[in-house]
């Protein structure tokens, strides 16, 4: 594409990512993407090649583990928090105790993202059981059929 990643428009990034306009708007209504800083009401919206990749990796967690927009809500929030807390790692905040702090935080951003993707697989893995099981009814059923 021959935009600059500045001057990408709604339909722009609606296009890159396979998605519609109005998603969009809707992720940046439930605060998925972050609204443009000083944007008036009703003018375009500028989006950046951060916002494309944002929105990609939302639409892919989004498909990928079936959640709904709150979960996936939770788990981009909890990366947010764990990309700040990597940037205040990296800058040395050098006192031990908040060291120690950011690691105890991102633990526990971690483990709400693993809960929601674990609750995800069991819930994947009985209606997996279920199908199965009834696979098996029909079968029987069928060499039943044929006796």
């Amino acid at each position: 594409m021959s935009l600059a990643a500045e001057e990408l428009r709604i339909g722009d990034v609606a296009r890159l990512v396979g998605t519609t306009p109005r998603t969009i708007r809707y992720y940046e209504e439930i605060g998925l993407l972050a609204r443009a800083p000083g944007r008036e009401r009703g003018s375009h919206r500028v989006y950046r090649e951060s916002d494309v990749e944002r929105l990609r990796e939302a639409i892919q967690l989004k498909e990928l583990l079936g959640v709904s927009l709150e979960e996936l809500k939770t788990l981009v929030e909890a990366e947010d928090a764990r990309a700040a807390l990597r940037a205040e790692w990296r800058e040395g905040a050098p006192d031990p105790a908040r060291r120690a702090a950011i690691l105890d935080e991102s633990l526990e951003l971690l483990d709400r993202q693993l809960e929601l993707v674990r609750r995800r697989r069991r819930a994947i893995e009985e209606l997996e059981s279920e199908l199965a099981a009834r696979r098996k009814r029909v079968q029987r059923k069928r060499r039943e059929l044929e006796r």
